[in-house]
Order: C-alpha cells, then sequence, then structure tokens
C-alpha cells in the first residue's frame, strides 16, 4: 500500500539536533526591537520554545539591541505582549547590550590575534572591492595602528566615524558572506538603553555567536536565509575559542501575496495605505488577531510543518481553516441584512403583536448561551433575497418556520422593492422549501433589546497584488488599489451585548470579530465587525479588482496590476498620488492591547481579553510543566507493566518527533462518563467491574483496580473521566471496554478519580487547547499512541490536570484532581 501523501505545508520535529542532553538544552529567540513581531516570527518563537520543552531545557528571549537607528523600546514591549500572547515565555529575558562590554574586549582580542582590521574605505568602494574579491588597502595594517583606529571609532572622532571593524576571513572565498564581513560600526544616535555610553555597536553576525556561547546556548535554531553565515558564526566560535553551539536552519513561513520585510511593511505605515501595525490586512500578530485568528490555530498551524528546511509559498486556506473549527463550536449565531435598498415585508391574514422568544444562540452548543429574537407582523428582508421571491412561493423564514409569498409590489424604475406581503404557514415543511431566509422585526416591543442596531462590516484583500515580490520589485508597483470594503448592514437586536474580540457567526454570511462594540453613549452608531476568512477559497481570492469598494461583494479574479489601478481611480473619483488609490481608512480604534493590562499568556486566548466562553469555571494554561514522575498508577484497563515496560514507555513519550506527539493527543478519545453501577470482579480480587454511561446508547463495561483505594458507595453515581478508544482488553475473563482516569502520588499510596467540571454531562468530550482534532475510533496498539502521549499527563499545583502543561478542557471548562498536586495521571 502507498504511503499516505503529506501536506506540502507540513513537516517534521525530528531534525535530529547534535549533542541533546535533556535538561541542558538551551534555545533562544533573538527578536530586534525594530519593529512588531509577525507571523515569521512566530514560526521562530513556537519552534525554539518547543524545542527547550521537549528536551525539559531553557528558552531565553533575548533583544538583539545592536543598532539605536532603528530600536525603540515602544517595539521592545510590544515584542513582549506578543510573545506572551502567543503563549511564548522565556525561561529568561536578555538584552545583547547587557554584553556590550565583553563583546567589545572579544573584538580587542581579534585584533590582537591579528583577525581583525579597521578600514577606512568607503561604503561603495568596499562593496565593489568585496563583489571582485579585491583586498583592501587597510588589510595589512599592524596590530597597534588597528587597536589606535578602533580607539578613534570608540570615541566617535571624526576619523572614527568613517571606519568600520572587519574581520579578516577571505577575500577569495566562493561565499561571500566570508569576505571580510563587518563586525563593527558606528552610530553616534544615543541607545534606549544604554544611552550615550557607547558610539560603535558590534553587527548582528558577530554579536550573536559571541552572545549565544556566553549564554548557554545550545542549539542555535534560525531561518536558513543566514545559511551562508553560518560558517562566518562557527568562524568567531573557533577563532576565539569559545563554547560551541550547534546550529540547525529551518526554512521561513512564507505566505502568498504577504509582505514579511519589516522596511516593505513600514512603507505601508508611513504612507497612511494601513491604519497601523495591528491593520487587519497585515501579517503581524496583532494585525492577523484583529482578523480573527485565534492563537490555537496559530500555535497549531505553525507546529504542524515542523522545522524542515524546504522553503515554501503557503497559502492561507489551511491555517483559516483550523481557525474556523476553533471558533465555529463557540460562535454565537446572529443575523445581518445589507441595509442598501433592505426590503419591507408585512404579515397579512392574523395579526402578530411585537413580542420576543428566547432562543439558542448555538443550536449545538447550548452552553453559548441564549438570545432574544424579536417577532412581529412588521419585518424585512435583505434586496438581494426579496426580489428573487416570485408571488405564490413558499419559503422558510429561519428560526420561525414556513410562510408564502402572496404580493410583491416594485417600484416604478424596478430599482427596488417597495412591499412583499407574507402569509405564515409555520406547520409547513422546512425540508420542501429551497430558500432559507434570514429576517428582522421591523417593528419593536418598546424596549432597546428588542430593536436593530447599525452594524458596518468590514471585509479586505491582500495589500499587495503579486504572490511573490523579489527583492528588485519596487513594493509601490504592486499596491493593490481598494484592500478594505465596507458594507452598512442593519443587526439583531443582541448585538449590543458582543465585546469586542469576541466571535459571532452571521447567519448566511460567514464568521466575524467584534472590532469596535456598541457604546450605549452613542446608541446610533455602528458596531464595527470584520470578516474572519474561513479556509475557503472564495473567502480569500481577491475582492478588489472589479468592485464598487463599499459593496460587501466582490469578483474573484485578479485583473493584472496596469487594469487594477485604473479600475480604483475609477471607482474612487481619486488618486492619493502615489499611484495605488486607496481612499477608504479604517475608522479610529483604541490600540488592540490595553496599556494597563498585565498580560498572562494563561488568561488571553483570543484576539482581546474577553470573559471566557466556557464559563467561569474554566482555567487557561499556564507554565508548560515538565514531566510527571513515570510511576506506576491506578484504574487501568489491563493489567500494570513491569519496570522494563515502563521504561520503554517512558523513552517513547520523551524521543517521539513532536509533529507525532502534537498530533497524537488529538487522537486519544477521552470524555466524561457516570458510573451507573458496579461490583467486585469475580476472579480478582483487586479489581471492579463499572456499568459507566459514556453519553452512548448503552453502557460500557469497564474493569478498574480500585478496590483498595475506594469503596462500591464511593464509585457509584460518580462523574469521572474516561478514554474509550483503547482496544478492549480482557482482564480476568471479563472484558474492559474503556480505561478510568486517575490521580494518584508518586508511591500510589493515595488515588483518585479527576473531577470534571461543574455541570458536566457523560460524552462531554475532552480537548486540548491549540491540538484539537477528531479522535479515532479505536487506537492502533502498535502505533502506541497511548504510550507516547501518557507519561505526560499530570496534575499542576492548583491541581488542574494537563498533558505537557496543557489543560485537560471540556466545553464547561478544566478538569481538576480532587487533592493530589503534581500527581501521575492514568
Amino acid at each position: 500500500m502507498a504511503a499516505k501523501a503529506v501536506g506540502k505545508d507540513q513537516g517534521s520535529f525530528d531534525i535530529g539536533l547534535k549533542d541533546v542532553v535533556r535538561g541542558q538544552v538551551v534555545t533562544r529567540f533573538p527578536p530586534e526591537p525594530s519593529g512588531y513581531l509577525h507571523i515569521g516570527h512566530a514560526k521562530a518563537a513556537l519552534l525554539n520554545d518547543y524545542f527547550a520543552r521537549l528536551y525539559e531545557g531553557k528558552l531565553i528571549v533575548r533583544f538583539d539591541d545592536t543598532n539605536p537607528s532603528k530600536e525603540k523600546s515602544e517595539f521592545e514591549e510590544s515584542i513582549k505582549e506578543d510573545l506572551l500572547l502567543i503563549g511564548v515565555k522565556g525561561d529568561v529575558i536578555t538584552y545583547t547590550s547587557d554584553s556590550f562590554d565583553t563583546i567589545y574586549k572579544y573584538a580587542i582580542d581579534l585584533i590582537k590575534l591579528g583577525k581583525a582590521y579597521v578600514d577606512d574605505t568607503d561604503v561603495d568602494t568596499m562593496r565593489a572591492e568585496r563583489f571582485e574579491g579585491k583586498e583592501s588597502k587597510n588589510r595589512d595594517l599592524s596590530v597597534e595602528e588597528n587597536l589606535r583606529r578602533f580607539d578613534e571609532m570608540k570615541n566617535g572622532t571624526e576619523f572614527g566615524l568613517k571606519c568600520c571593524l572587519r574581520a579578516k576571513m577571505d577575500m577569495k572565498n566562493k561565499n561571500k558572506a566570508l569576505r571580510d564581513p563587518t563586525l563593527y560600526r558606528c552610530n553616534l544616535i544615543p541607545h534606549h538603553r544604554t544611552g550615550d555610553k557607547w558610539k560603535i555597536y558590534p553587527t548582528y553576525d558577530f554579536a550573536c555567536p559571541v552572545v549565544d556561547s556566553i549564554e548557554g546556548v545550545t542549539h542555535a535554531l534560525r531561518t536558513n536565509e543566514y545559511r551562508d553565515r553560518n560558517p562566518q558564526y562557527e568562524w568567531v566560535l573557533k577563532t576565539l575559542n569559545l563554547r560551541w553551539v550547534h546550529i540547525w536552519d529551518y526554512s521561513r513561513i512564507n505566505f502568498v501575496y504577504t509582505l514579511l520585510s519589516k522596511r516593505k511593511l513600514t512603507w505601508f505605515v508611513n504612507e497612511g495605505l494601513v491604519s497601523g501595525w495591528d491593520d487587519p490586512r497585515f501579517p503581524t500578530i496583532r494585525g492577523i488577531r484583529r482578523r480573527g485568528m485565534t492563537i490555537e490555530a496559530l500555535r497549531q498551524y505553525i507546529l504542524m510543518q515542523g522545522a524542515s528546511q524546504k522553503n515554501l509559498d503557503l497559502e492561507w486556506d489551511k491555517i483559516w481553516a483550523l481557525n474556523k473549527k476553533v471558533i465555529d463550536p463557540i460562535a454565537p449565531r446572529h443575523t445581518a441584512l445589507d441595509l442598501k435598498n433592505i426590503t419591507p415585508v408585512n404579515v397579512v391574514g392574523e395579526t402578530v403583536e411585537p413580542h420576543t422568544k428566547e432562543m439558542p444562540k448555538h443550536k449545538k452548543n447550548p452552553d453559548v448561551g441564549t438570545k432574544l429574537t424579536t417577532f412581529s407582523g412588521e419585518l424585512c428582508l435583505a434586496f438581494d433575497d426579496a426580489k428573487a421571491l416570485e408571488v405564490g412561493e413558499e419559503v422558510t423564514f429561519m428560526d420561525w418556520g414556513n410562510v408564502i409569498v402572496e404580493d410583491i409590489t416594485k417600484s416604478a424604475d424596478g430599482s427596488h422593492i417597495e412591499l412583499i406581503k407574507i402569509k405564515l404557514n409555520l406547520d409547513g415543511d422546512f425540508k420542501k422549501t429551497k430558500k432559507k431566509l434570514t429576517w428582522l422585526s421591523r417593528a419593536a416591543t418598546g424596549k432597546l433589546e428588542s430593536t436593530p442596531v447599525n452594524v458596518m462590516l468590514h471585509d479586505f484583500d491582500y495589500l499587495i497584488t503579486k504572490k511573490k515580490l523579489e527583492e528588485e520589485d519596487n513594493v509601490k508597483d504592486f499596491v493593490t488599489p481598494v484592500s478594505e470594503f465596507q458594507t452598512e448592514a442593519l443587526g439583531d437586536a443582541n448585538l449590543r451585548n458582543v465585546k469586542k474580540g469576541e466571535y459571532i457567526q452571521l447567519e448566511r454570511r460567514g464568521y466575524y470579530i467584534c472590532d469596535q462594540p456598541w457604546d450605549a453613549s452613542k446608541p446610533d452608531k455602528h458596531i464595527h465587525l470584520i470578516y474572519v476568512p474561513d479556509g475557503k477559497s472564495a473567502s480569500l481570492q481577491s475582492k478588489a479588482d472589479t468592485q464598487d469598494p463599499n459593496s460587501g461583494k466582490g469578483s474573484r479574479g485578479r485583473e493584472s496590476k496596469k487594469d487594477a489601478k485604473k479600475e480604483g481611480k475609477k471607482k474612487n473619483g481619486k488618486a492619493d498620488g502615489r499611484g495605488s488609490p486607496n481612499s477608504i481608512k479604517m475608522y479610529e480604534v483604541k490600540p488592540i492591547y490595553d496599556d494597563s493590562l498585565n498580560i498572562d499568556p494563561a488568561s488571553v486566548s483570543k484576539m482581546y481579553p474577553v470573559k471566557n466562553v466556557y464559563g467561569a469555571n474554566a482555567e487557561e494554561n499556564g507554565k508548560v510543566k515538565k514531566s510527571a514522575p513515570k510511576v506506576a498508577v491506578s484504574s487501568v484497563s489491563s493489567e500494570p507493566s513491569d519496570d522494563k515496560k515502563a521504561d520503554k514507555k517512558d523513552k517513547v513519550a520523551h524521543t517521539a518527533p513532536a509533529t507525532t506527539e502534537a498530533s497524537l493527543i488529538a487522537k486519544v478519545d477521552i470524555c466524561v462518563g457516570r458510573i451507573l453501577d458496579v461490583k467486585k470482579h469475580p476472579d480478582a480480587d483487586t479489581l471492579y467491574v463499572e456499568q459507566i454511561d459514556c453519553g452512548e446508547e448503552k453502557p460500557r463495561e469497564v474493569v478498574s483496580g480500585l478496590v483498595k483505594f475506594m469503596t462500591e458507595d464511593e464509585l457509584r453515581g460518580k462523574l469521572v473521566l474516561i478514554v474509550r478508544n483503547l482496544k478492549p482488553v480482557s482482564m480476568r475473563g471479563i472484558k474492559s471496554h474503556a480505561m478510568v482516569l486517575c490521580a494518584s502520588d508518586e508511591a500510589h499510596t493515595k488515588v483518585e478519580f479527576l473531577i470534571p467540571p461543574e455541570g458536566s454531562e457523560p460524552g462531554d468530550k475532552v480537548y486540548f487547547e491549540g491540538h484539537e482534532g477528531e479522535p479515532e475510533l479505536q487506537l492502533n496498539p502498535k502505533k502506541k499512541v497511548w504510550e507516547a502521549v501518557q507519561p505526560d499527563f499530570s496534575s499542576r499545583d492548583d491541581l488542574v490536570a494537563t498533558w505537557k502543561g496543557i489543560p485537560f478542557r471540556t466545553a464547561k471548562g478544566v478538569v481538576k484532581a480532587a487533592s493530589i498536586p503534581n500527581a501521575n495521571i492514568k
């Protein structure tokens, strides 16, 4: 049988890192505080964090602050916030500037070793000489002269400012990165941390290997754009006799029609073509979160790619499809109708007084809550729906029932419909109607909560018209003429209660995130909702090329750049003077993060800090814990393993490739069950035989070794957690069809059930944020899925049950141990 094909955006973590010692691995993420983090930085941060946690090591977040011309404290603080919000918290935060004195001393050492020289060659000549492989006139200066010149650089003298310190490598090397690269340069701009103490600053290529070595980094993971400079990194370590650091380079994350260059993104900000670094069209962490990307989907997608070295230009479909899986189960359903030519509808034949009825916000998830829907005899429909109706036609009004179209009165010019009359036929069969329409009541009950609200719907196109910009491309030539679209709509009254950052689904329109909620002090102002792509091709194609910029609907083709610009000028009526018409600007909004917010990565899982949709008892993921002690535990569906088997399981769990571990947990089917009855096993004194309701048609028969820990009365009626897709195992002649999960202390003297959250019912599924998926019907014992994931089950100090530090969670909250902190769970 042929092997199953792997998606092009799926990679492996099985990269064979050299000299790995569990507990001693140190990785680092070194962002430059010169801009905001984007999705490419997120990959670097998450991969370094992943390997540090996989090997129970340490992650250093180090700010590479070696260029005062670009760096700001503002960027540093934003990077810290964004890292926390994607769940990356360094074990230590450092700054390259902390090591300036040490780096300077190593520069002196290189000069004394005859391995570096101070060059006053002008920039253009130096660039030409490096290209031709021609040595500088200053290459063979004496050590004394180089020290004197370097001192002038340090003091920022007139001559010193003309110089740079260069490594003496190999000017004939085919790898131009080794042709005497620059190690130090002058800069008189005060540093945001060290002030005016220094007038010379090391380059990244010199500072990075030095600081990596002295800070204890064991494995430097970085993108393969640095591959040509890897020999330079190693040259610094060897020449200065520094502790060795292993390099592993992996591919950058690249998306089509997407800019990840800070320089080009800065151009968009400076030109006023976007609202800021958190613009929903930007690939910054803040931008894509404002567009509606959840951290769960972002983490899952990036980790799914692994640490491969293959460069790809990825489509946006899969990451948005993953995001849909996260938000669909929790997004309340609401209604919004295009305001343009909205059509009045009257019920005839009977009187329907305005009244409200409590309805579920999500038909498949009652935990999302309820809403009030207003019913009356005076309704309205969107024009696109109304114009398709015919007299005598029977259609379904969603959440109400069937109606029959009695009369349609159109305007004289046919541009709109003046009135539609309908007759209720609520006993009609909705399965037989072709059209299911959304509607709103025009009449209200007299209370605010029954009155429709003004809504502005926002949708966006890509910022550029070319799939991939090359270095020589001028970004000005590829700006999408119109990339923001606004549709004015009338929304149901319940939208008043939607908070900033909350997700909703507008029936028959798609998913949205609230960017600006209803303001009671300005009741006539719009609620602003941003469309969240669902991963389908229609939601990710161009919208700007051939349509009215204020329309919510667009063509799906992409014109040539020239035609698109012409079209943009025609639609907007004017250009902005830069050849890129873009007259629509986003409204002003407050910063995406509250300045006073003390951000904890464990408490924020969505775009903004919002009330958890799973209820007040829900708790979030805390610090990643080290694996719990590997000891034999209770409540099994097979006989306890011997020491050798336990050791083997331990090895499997900690040496499996990361992608395997990340995906395996989603295959395990854990749910809430209720013990209906229990009796002693007829042929085993230590075993109980339980009948457990798992939310299925029939209870399951489960055998567990709990006799010496609990009485039969203590078991009956208990809500428990069970694993229900293990292969059934015969236990002394009785087959066990599931496993009850319990927590035990290290000595295995105390065993207790895990406690599902309040309000749990049999069948409630357990999941792990960032690792959601469909469990297998039955786990294949040969693949050792359970053996790989179980050793990382444990309870935290606060008793929350976790896998690799991620809480066991149901739709109603988190699962806890009853009283044993740091317990082993099996």
